[in-house]
Parts: structure tokens; sequence; C-alpha cells
């Protein structure tokens, strides 16, 4: 999982690119998580806490200009 400071560095477009594809992604885990293929449901949670670290930082930048 990437730290919140490390992502700081990042342009709020490629932000915002990252939270698309996890978004995505956490599509995909839950779909699998309902056919019972997900072999590490802990992801679904991951994934989610990444997304929120991507926004909380996207709303500080937008916040600073």
């Amino acid at each position: 999982m990437t730290k919140a400071h490390d992502l700081r560095d990042l342009a709020v477009e490629e932000l915002e690119n990252r939270v698309r594809e996890k978004s995505e992604e956490l599509m995909n885990l839950r779909i699998q998580l309902n056919m019972r293929r997900l072999d590490n449901p802990l992801r679904v949670r991951e994934t989610r806490r990444e997304i929120a670290v991507l926004k909380t930082v996207i709303n500080q930048k937008k916040g600073a200009r």
C-alpha cells in the first residue's frame, strides 16, 4: 500500500487515474468475492482504503490551490 506522503508528489490527474484504476479493481474484487473465487478477501478492504487515501490527497491538493 502506498503511503500518503509518497502520493503528494504526484499531479492531481495522475491521482485521479489511480482512483479510477483502483475503483475498477474493487469492482472486480467484489464480483470475485460474491462468486466465492477470491483467495484473499482482505484485498477488498485494502483496495477501499487505498482509494480513500488517494481521494484524501486529491482533496488536500485541490484545497491548497
